[in-house]
């Protein structure tokens, strides 16, 4: 393409982190005027520092970056604003407490005897919204809007500071097939009237669907940039982790037995008293994988923390594990039963970022008799552990001493994923188990649940991306606002768009249906 009509040009980028981790190395990127630009990568192969760089999140140790021609220093977001550029990051920057138009000129806000003028805020977010038929209520407190509806009042935010070029970074992660499709109408409406987008995404379905070009990197470094209509998914995969890809999961059926985990009636209220779960009963046996499917904030997050112990339900319902109540239980407790957990957040409940990769790979067996000599650990014992579980969960590190902080986010959940097993546990709740990751760790990662599945393990799956849990799931029920909508004992017959009008609560199962089906399957 003619950089002529390039609006982007990131020219020998080099950065290099205080820890000598080089994560870009002489990166060129040149992105063309009204286009939607794919970036993708493995983690850790240096796309999110360049977008950082990009936005001024982050400042090169070398090369030079030219917007509209012209050679421009980008020390911060502000001065990325100001030139016309803008981000929507993954993990949403909304105040919970304010209104879609508030947060929308947060920051820019029109005034009016120097007080926000909320008439002229809520006149420009109507206008704005209806320019780019984006249906967003500006009056509406955005705590009570979907997942779907804050990431349009994401775009709306850069839209209202007349951004050039947008980059989103994975938008698309926690939406349902319904909202993808109308996101992808609305950014092509943008492409046409004029904006230039940067696509970060793990799908590779999606790139194929609504980029043009695509830029790949491996190691911190560009591989080149393509058509996107001349690649295949599968040679798109190869290009990024240098190897060929299984996208589809491989498993035999599955053989389940005894009820591990029966969950009898749990409901739950959140912190200002709102239900959020109501009546939730299920069970879970040895030897199969259920998932869970819900768009974010329909009540799967609840189970999780009620199962788990991180959470409690007081009296509300009962949660057996191999027949014994757990309700009230401390984690601890819970865990040495043989539950093993993997977090959706591993920076928040994963991982202590700061502290080594070995401290963080033994820290849910360091009290065990095996490592234990005495008062003593073995410190022979748990270095040939320590070093087992890198070579066989591949966690790409310098060495097992740095921080899991500096690790790339595929190989820190590749730290969780082989602490977690390596306790070998007869119960595995996995929530969104491939979030972020790329397409080389999510096969890994597949792998690994199929393999602890096939082994007698009875594993809980919770992720928002239908995929997933079409390919990993035997059964799969459905959340929504804090009830189960449908069950489904097999996935054979079920497509991502069917699943998500159960998550949006278009279609629901009777209470009888869903029982009927369940007693068939599981008698």
């Amino acid at each position: 393409m003619d950089t002529a009509g390039n609006i982007l040009s990131m020219k020998n980028i080099t950065k290099i982190y205080g820890n000598g981790i080089l994560a870009n190395s002489g990166v060129d990127f040149d992105v063309a005027r009204g286009e939607i630009h794919a970036l993708m990568g493995e983690n850790g192969a240096g796309k999110s520092t360049l977008m950082k760089i990009l936005f001024g999140m982050e400042q090169p140790d070398e090369g030079t970056i030219e917007w509209n021609g012209e050679t421009v220093k980008i020390s911060s977001p502000d001065i990325a604003l100001s030139k016309g550029i803008g981000m929507v990051h993954q993990h949403f920057k909304l105040v919970p407490s304010l209104t879609v138009a508030e947060n929308i000129v947060l920051g820019k806000e029109p005034k009016k005897h120097g007080l926000l003028d909320k008439k002229e805020a809520v006149d420009a977010v109507k206008n704005l919204s209806e320019k780019f038929g984006f249906d967003v209520e500006p009056q509406e407190v955005v705590e009570n809007l979907s997942v779907g509806k804050k990431q349009k009042v994401e775009i709306l935010k850069s839209l209202y500071r007349q951004v050039d070029l947008l980059i989103l970074d994975e938008p698309t992660a926690v939406l349902t097939p319904q909202e993808t499709r109308e996101l992808f109408e609305q950014l092509e409406k943008l492409k046409e009237d004029g904006l230039t987008i940067i696509f970060i995404s793990h799908k590779l379905n999606e790139i194929k669907q609504i980029c043009q070009r695509i830029t790949i990197m491996r190691h911190g470094k560009s591989v080149g940039t393509y058509d996107v209509n001349k690649l295949t998914v599968e040679e798109i995969s190869k290009l990024m982790v240098g190897r060929d890809i299984v996208l589809n999961v491989e498993k035999t059926p599955a053989q389940p037995k005894e009820v591990r985990l029966a969950v009898k009636e749990i409901s739950s209220k959140n912190e200002v008293g709102k239900q959020v779960l109501k009546n939730v009963s299920f069970s879970l046996r040895s030897g199969e994988i259920l998932g869970i499917a819900g768009v974010e904030g329909s009540g799967q997050e609840e189970v999780v923390e009620l199962i788990t112990g991180l959470k409690s339900c007081g009296n509300n319902g009962n949660i057996l594990f191999s027949g014994k109540d757990i309700k009230c239980e401390k984690i601890k407790d819970i865990r040495k039963k043989g539950m093993a957990y993997i977090p959706e957040d591993r920076m928040t409940r994963g991982v202590a970022e700061h502290v080594s990769i070995r401290e963080n790979l033994i820290s849910s067996v360091y009290d065990g008799t095996w490592v234990n000599t005495g008062v003593l650990t073995d410190k022979k014992k748990v270095e040939k552990w320590v070093k087992n579980a890198v070579e066989q969960y591949d966690i790409r590190c310098g060495s097992t001493q740095d921080e899991v902080g500096m690790l790339s986010g595929g190989n820190m959940q590749k730290v969780v994923i082989a602490r977690e097993f390596s306790t070998n546990p007869s119960i595995l709740i996995v929530d969104q188990p491939t979030r972020g990751v790329d397409v080389g760790s999510i096969e890994f990662i597949h792998r690994k649940i199929v393999e602890i599945r096939d082994r007698g393990c009875a594993v809980l799956l919770v992720s928002a991306d239908l995929n997933e849990v079409l390919e990993l799931a035997d059964s799969i029920i459905v959340m929504h606002q804090g009830e189960i909508s449908a069950y489904f004992p097999s996935t054979k017959e079920l497509s991502e768009e069917e699943l998500g009008f159960y998550m949006l609560g278009v279609k629901k199962q009777t209470k009888q249906e869903i029982g009927r089906v369940y007693c068939e399957n599981q008698a």
